[in-house]
């Protein structure tokens, strides 16, 4: 059976090389461009092929992230990006694009390509299609629950990541607008600005706030430690953790801990946490915790409304202030270099770069003491003390990594028989190596003691292999130059180096496709739910609508269980549609950013494609222009001129939580987002509402222009 893998994030080399160190088996990184977290320090073309190197030495495996959509000019660079990870023998690649995922596929057949959970696919129906596609993972969004990720096993061959560890987002992923539309800075395009973690004020439909906390959509962080051996049970193939963004004694701690309770579970049974180590993963790093929707949270358990950024661990309490002067009693150690935060209103923050215990200048305090140390603002009596950055344990934990304990374990025989040439063989478990020297020949004056070929054997240097057991079997009164010995040595490492550093055949295609040719049309459609419908004041060639309405195209949510047949046209929002119906027309959900997405849609059967929101006009007509141009056809293509865009579905049902309808965020400039319930999940809309009606989209070749009156 085989082992489930257990995968880490590594935004910069420091923390790729913790992650090897607590145990993983697998990294997931990114390069300079193209990956969903643009702001993470990420690997450069040289780090990267120094990072796939050390991690193959290890046997631990290399994703790399090319999960943002791409645009129209960026096409050349992301295929010149992935022959470069190709031919570097990168693992796999995170794909959301769908026509980059179809290109690369066709492209580059035996590279292996992972769905990113940007993709946003959560039913069985995604995976199946996937599957059909050739993909050789997905990554499954984050609402998925155990329940269904065990239905979804059943019924497929491809290889299940899902997330265990890290923050949430509160929207699905790969479907939130949110940082894009206010601020320009797209989640698609890893450049998200977290607008869930801002204050907002929840109101009712009479302006009244309803708010617990400050931050209605700020969620905890995800932690299934201990249903490690309930995922593991489920099917799943990977265990991931989020974390690119975060440091490196961070990496260490999470992956060290899922490291352990993987074990424990496979040899013992049960899932072992070590309750220490996870008052010092708190420590780190915390927004207090949920089991996510996976291991199916209530809805009142996700959301952390009081604080959107680290928690830290309570640590003392404040018993006297004076002059600026806060005397603490601590719950545990405090280390010179640490952080602390008072809790108050408002909270006050403390640099402790020194601090005293009966007047003496000191650098630790423990448990049961008090220190005097001074403070910026006034703080209260009885007020908790939390620390927020643990100096102590970090060089603690530095120590470890530094420490270089993981090695690659291998069995050893060197083999000296009179007449016969010296051997030496080896075996990582893998890979064997079989090595030859001299003929051995009796020894004249001083013979060869076992004790100095062991002592030359074990000098394994810098390299990554420890002996589990080493033999040596060799005849009385033989001689064996010591140097000989040295070089045998030194090409058994070579040797399982070579081996270890594993070439992936690279293959290169043709590109090809193919696609219907549409005439072009100068249509007008709207989108309306049942109240607005019966308010339409003029003739469209299409109505899509939320609900069966006689003569209207149906529009199927962007969250979906399970699609069943039907010849009607059909408005459809993810592509697990495509896995059994026919007669489909893509929402601006599909993320459409290029040609060839729009290509392979129509490919699949799309008749009509709608592009997404984070088009400007010129990448509208440089989309038209390279389509028209590559496959001598014309696309039937709609765009959404007017209504106010969804920027967020979300399966946290905020009317649940406030108990309270028809209810608004307001955010800290007062603009006013509306919020709507449907089948239990949350769509949050923009606050502004778009109108670009013009007639010059249908002069750049868009065949429809769509009105949105669902909000």
């Amino acid at each position: 059976m085989k082992r489930i893998e257990l995968l880490a994030p590594a935004g910069n080399m420091d923390n790729l090389v913790a992650a090897v160190e607590a145990g993983c088996d697998a990294v997931y990184l990114g390069g300079k461009s193209f990956g969903a977290r643009a702001f993470s320090k990420n690997f450069s073309d040289e780090e990267i092929i120094k990072a796939i190197n050390y991690c193959h030495l290890y046997g631990v495996k290399v994703y790399v992230t090319v999960n943002t959509i791409i645009y129209e000019n960026e096409v050349d660079s992301f295929v010149e990006y992935i022959d470069f990870l190709h031919k570097n023998n990168v693992d796999a690649v995170l794909i959301q694009d769908l026509g980059m995922l179809d290109l690369i596929r066709k492209t580059y057949p035996n590279l292996e390509i992972h769905s990113s959970t940007q993709m946003h696919i959560h039913n069985l129906d995604g995976v199946q299609f996937m599957e059909k596609l050739g993909v050789r993972r997905v990554v499954l969004a984050r609402e998925t629950s155990i329940d269904e990720i065990k239905k979804i096993k059943s019924n497929s061959n491809v290889e299940l990541e899902v997330f265990v560890h890290g923050a949430l987002c509160i929207s699905y992923s790969g479907e939130c607008l949110m940082s894009s539309l206010i601020g320009g800075r797209s989640g698609n395009r890893g450049e998200c600005a977290g607008s869930c973690r801002l204050r907002y004020d929840v109101v009712d439909s009479n302006n009244k706030r309803l708010n617990r906390g400050d931050y209605p959509l700020s969620t905890k962080d995800l932690n299934t430690l201990e249903y490690v051996g309930d995922l593991i049970d489920s099917g799943v193939s990977s265990l991931k953790i989020e974390g690119r963004m975060k440091s490196k004694e961070y990496v260490y701690m999470v992956v060290s801990l899922y490291r352990h309770a993987i074990d424990s579970y496979y040899e013992r049974g049960k899932v072992e946490v070590n309750k220490s180590d996870l008052i010092k993963l708190k420590k780190i790093f915390n927004r207090k915790y949920t089991k996510g929707f996976i291991m199916n949270t209530k809805n009142n358990d996700l959301i952390n409304d009081y604080r959107p950024n680290h928690q830290g661990v309570e640590i003392g309490e404040v018993i006297s202030y004076s002059n600026n002067i806060a005397k603490i009693k601590l719950f545990d150690t405090l280390t010179i270099g640490s952080g602390l935060r008072v809790v108050g209103n408002p909270d006050v923050g403390i640099s402790v770069n020194d601090f005293y215990i009966k007047n003496k200048l000191v650098k630790e305090a423990h448990k049961g003491e008090i220190i005097s140390i001074k403070v910026k603002d006034i703080v209260k009596v009885g007020s908790p003390v939390l620390i927020t950055l643990d100096s102590g344990l970090n060089k603690e934990i530095d120590s470890i990594i530094d420490s270089n304990l993981r090695k690659v374990s291998i069995v050893a025989t060197l083999s000296g028989i009179i007449g016969n040439k010296l051997k030496l063989e080896a075996s990582d478990g893998n890979n064997n190596v079989i090595l030859y020297g001299n003929i051995v020949e009796k020894s004249k004056n001083n013979p060869t003691t076992k004790e100095e070929i062991k002592e030359k054997l074990y000098k394994l240097g810098g390299s990554v292999y420890k002996y589990s057991k080493l033999t040596i079997s060799i005849d009385d009164d033989i001689f064996i130059p010591l140097k000989e010995i040295n070089e045998l040595r030194r090409k058994m490492i070579e040797e399982l180096n070579n081996r270890r550093l594993y070439k992936i055949e690279y293959i290169k295609n043709e590109y090809s496709i193919n696609v219907p040719n549409f005439n072009r049309e100068r249509l007008l459609t709207c989108l309306v739910n049942d109240k607005t419908y019966a308010n339409l004041n003029k003739k469209y060639d299409f109505v899509y609508s939320e609900s069966k309405i006689e003569n209207t195209i149906l529009k199927i949510p962007r969250v979906v269980n399970e699609y069943k047949y039907t010849n009607d046209m059909l408005l459809v929002g993810e592509i697990g549609a495509f896995n059994k119906l026919k007669n489909i027309c893509t929402d601006f959900s599909f993320n459409v950013v290029n040609s060839y997405t729009v290509a392979f849609l129509h490919s699949i059967g799309a008749y009509r494609i709608t592009l997404s929101y984070e088009l400007n006009d010129n990448q509208i007509m440089e989309l038209i222009d390279s389509y028209v141009k590559r496959y001598n056809s014309h696309p039937n293509l709609e765009l959404i001129v007017y209504g106010y865009p969804e920027v967020m579905i979300s399966k946290f049902n905020m009317e649940e939580y406030y108990n309270s309808k028809n209810i608004s965020l307001i955010d800290r400039f007062n603009n006013k987002f509306k919020i709507r319930v449907k089948d239990n999940y949350t769509y949050i809309y923009y606050y502004n509402c778009i109108d670009k009606y013009n007639e010059k989209y249908y002069e750049m070749g868009i065949n429809s222009l769509r009105y949105n009156f669902d909000c």
